[in-house]
């Protein structure tokens, strides 16, 4: 994989992504505990920590598909708890890639990619295949558009479901453990897109536990553990002075880092 290079300017400027305070419970069980974080325009953050520690709820809450009781969260201006947001076409704006693929069985890799744009942007037909055609050599799997998903590998599925978000435009990219669900020889065919992506100045935020990949990735590290934010610093203070860090992410990068 190839180191992410980003210029200063790219992370300059306003949030793209504002959480404030950010709190939510399941019934009596509270599963965030006062979040706040920020992604600036053009910025990579990774958020990590153990099995259970909100890592997904919180990456879920962004784009309204978590609800939250307490708190703010502002996308590119736009409030997502707000009654009176029309969360399908913000959820149109942010792209999301989950860790199973969702992928329409019935349709080509084609048509997965044209459906939303002619059904939720309002593309043409033929504008929309020429995107997807496009997206699809971008990704390398411009010599499967034709075959369904069962004809495809998990990497190359995933690959697809990636695609497949960058067709509606994002203004942002949120992945929920992207390569959770791949076999370790398909792992790094998803995350040399996803650097490409962070090359290129897309907005992420990116819930993996590859540290390797969030080592090269990431302009941020998020560190969550029992619902709260226990770190949010630099990836080059996480990674590189591990003496530093808190107990927590200490016992976390002890057990993890070498993998």
């Amino acid at each position: 994989m190839r180191r992410a290079t980003r210029t200063q300017d790219q992370t300059a400027g306003a949030p793209m992504i504002d959480i404030k305070h950010v709190s939510k419970w399941y019934g009596p069980t509270q599963v965030l505990n006062d979040c706040t974080m920020s992604v600036s325009k053009g910025e990579v953050v990774v958020v990590c920590g153990p099995s259970g520690s909100g890592k997904s709820t919180l990456i879920k809450t962004v784009n309204g598909l978590e609800p939250f009781q307490e708190g703010e969260i502002i996308v590119d201006g736009i409030s997502v708890g707000a009654r009176d947001t029309n969360l399908p076409q913000l959820r149109a704006r942010i792209g999301m890639v989950f860790q199973s693929f969702e992928l329409f069985p019935h349709l080509s890799v084609t048509q997965n990619l044209v459906l939303a744009q002619v059904k939720v942007l309002g593309r043409g037909p033929s504008e929309a295949v020429a995107r997807a055609t496009a997206l699809l050599k971008r990704v390398g799997l411009q010599a499967y558009q034709d075959r369904f998903p069962s004809q495809l590998s998990g990497g190359q599925q995933q690959r697809v479901a990636i695609a497949r978000a960058l067709a509606m435009d994002p203004i942002a990219m949120l992945f929920d453990e992207p390569t959770s669900a791949l076999d370790p020889e398909m792992v790094n065919e998803v995350l040399d897109v996803i650097v490409d992506l962070a090359s290129e100045g897309m907005t992420m935020m990116v819930v993996t536990h590859e540290m390797g990949f969030a080592r090269k990735v990431a302009d941020r590290v998020i560190f969550m553990d029992l619902g709260a934010i226990v770190e949010d610093t630099s990836s080059e203070e996480f990674f590189g002075d591990p003496e530093a860090r808190t107990e927590r992410a200490q016992q976390f990068l002890s057990k993890i880092l070498h993998h």
